[in-house]
């Protein structure tokens, strides 16, 4: 087996395991996973946002060094 052989052959490998992976990907089986996971995001609590603004301004605070 040559080297031009063996780069075939993982090439194709490749492109199967690129098929295969789309095909996942667009399944109707995974869309509602998939919206799920992309509202996610607009479930979170308000009170994550004002930890986080804390902190913000904490370290506003503290850097007295400018």
């Amino acid at each position: 087996m040559d080297y031009g052989t063996l780069r075939g052959i993982f090439t194709v490998l490749i492109f199967v395991l690129f098929i295969i992976i789309v095909l996942w990907a667009y399944s109707k089986k995974r869309k509602s996973n998939f919206d799920d996971v992309a509202n996610s995001i607009f479930d979170e609590n308000d009170k994550s946002d004002d930890n986080n603004d804390n902190e913000v301004t904490n370290k506003q605070e503290t850097n007295n060094n400018v």
